[in-house]
């Protein structure tokens, strides 16, 4: 809802009240509002309504001819996407009390001014939001709690967020997405979590989504909700993550792994700014701050026709890459120096150092599993350290001290010569075994662009 004395434009809405005119003028200036209105006076009445139509908002009056209110709360006549506020005389306290208990969002003592309406509808709506998102955080699996560290080798990322920030500020509403690029375990979802916590939004949701965890199925479910009886086993009506996260920051982990239609209704949603629930027939106005991360290169899906092109450009309009531990440098020891104080102190372990040793096997490491990897190591060498300082025994051999050059230093060049081009096809061959085939992750450890290897690549497949 855009403020405190607006409806969303046609949202459905039941007004059940036995007092005729006070019905007929409470539902005049809900039209006048935008609503769309469907008026009863009995419970018998709303009871066939409820049953035949989806509401937005339903305004109430506990008392009725034929019985309380109450009564449907009780029974579960509202959908959990309809958002209940009760009318209740002077001294109706204790029913207004037991049907905020029952699911009521809000009520209103009579005689009231027909502009508390939108208000009352709208902490209505926040209610709604905020218990879908304790469900949404009650469900998660434990991620990742530690601080964005960003070091000398994200200084360029470190600046990309900051013109987004100053522009995030400037607009206020309506934030373009975000796509952050990288490899598993390099703080994808750290960065997202960062970018919310200093942007103009910090203190609105922050709703995260693995899409790598969500059945094919469920997914158009939990990102835009259902009505009741949209599918075999929609029981009960549900908001989508989409709603949870309005005013806020939805973030959409492995956004790749989706299909193609929801990611279809994912670019509609992100244009127009409105979704609208599966079994739903009504468009609803969503404000989210979209950010999106692969651990692939969506323009390489894009290429192989595993991901919507639309969807790409929209979403790569602000693109961040995160590289991969491995090419940080010295980053490594100063973001273990971090993660092991953070450790040391769950394990209740004062003073721990890691030795020159122990720094020098850290840096020789390739960290396929990037930050988690080494956080899993870091903890299983603190556990089994007995206290004493860490030298990663367990890693295997340092790194060779100077430049870490890694042609066998005994070897000389043959006096016959040999291929270069052949050591260079099989060094691309390996680099793209290492990435399983990720042409940017191989390019990156070769140390050369993404079009020297394609090139590479396409000069083989055409022959001499």
């Amino acid at each position: 809802m855009p403020d405190e004395s607006t409806l969303p434009p046609g949202c459905e809405v039941l007004l059940l009240e036995d007092d005729a005119p006070l019905r007929k003028r409470l539902a005049a200036h809900l039209r006048y509002l935008g609503a769309a209105v469907s008026e009863a006076g009995t419970l018998a009445e709303a009871r066939r309504l409820l049953r035949d139509l989806g509401f937005e908002f339903a305004l109430v009056d506990l008392h009725l001819p034929d019985g309380e209110a109450l009564e449907l709360l009780r029974e579960g006549a509202f959908s959990e996407n309809t958002g209940v506020v009760v009318m209740t005389a002077f001294g109706g306290v204790t029913g207004a009390v037991e049907a905020m208990r029952l699911g009521a969002g809000d009520y209103l003592a009579k005689p009231f001014e027909p502009e508390e309406l939108p208000l009352a509808f709208l902490r209505c709506h926040h209610a709604r939001g905020a218990a879908r998102r304790e469900e949404h955080r009650a469900a998660e699996t434990a991620g990742e709690t530690d601080e964005l560290f960003f070091g000398r080798s994200l200084a360029a990322v470190r600046t990309q967020l900051e013109t987004i920030l100053a522009a995030d500020r400037r607009l206020g509403h309506g934030l373009p997405p975000v796509l952050i690029e990288g490899e598993t375990g390099t703080g994808k979802n750290l960065l997202a979590r960062w970018l919310h916590r200093q942007g103009p939004r910090a203190g609105r949701p922050f709703i995260p989504l693995n899409c790598a965890a969500l059945p094919e199925p469920l997914a158009e479910s939990e990102l835009f909700g259902h009505e009741r009886g949209a599918f075999t086993d929609a029981k009960r009506a549900r908001i989508g993550l989409f709603e949870a996260a309005d005013g806020g920051t939805l973030f959409l982990d492995e956004i790749g792994l989706l299909a193609a239609g929801t990611q279809a209704k994912v670019l509609a949603a992100v244009e127009a700014g409105t979704i609208r629930r599966l079994g739903g027939t009504r468009e609803i106005a969503v404000d989210v701050r979209l950010i999106a991360a692969s651990n692939q290169p969506l323009a390489d899906l894009v290429g192989r026709g595993a991901f919507r092109e639309d969807l790409f450009h929209r979403l790569n309009l602000l693109h961040l890459t995160l590289p991969p531990l491995r090419e940080r440098g010295t980053d490594v020891l100063e973001l273990a120096r971090h993660l092991l104080a953070r450790i040391a102190a769950r394990h209740r372990l004062a003073g721990l150092a890691i030795t020159p040793e122990g720094e020098r096997r850290l840096l020789a490491q390739p960290w396929r599993g990037n930050g988690r990897e080494l956080a899993n190591e870091l903890e299983r060498a603190v556990i089994f350290s007995g206290g004493a300082p860490l030298d990663f025994a367990h890693l295997g051999g340092a790194a060779v001290p100077g430049a870490g050059s890694w042609r066998n230093p005994a070897w000389r060049l043959p006096e016959s010569g040999f291929a270069v081009d052949t050591v260079i096809n099989e060094l691309i061959d390996e680099a793209l075994r290492d990435t399983q085939g990720n042409v940017s992750a191989a390019a990156r450890r070769l140390g050369v662009t993404r079009e020297f290897v394609r090139y590479r690549l396409a000069q083989r497949k055409s022959g001499p």
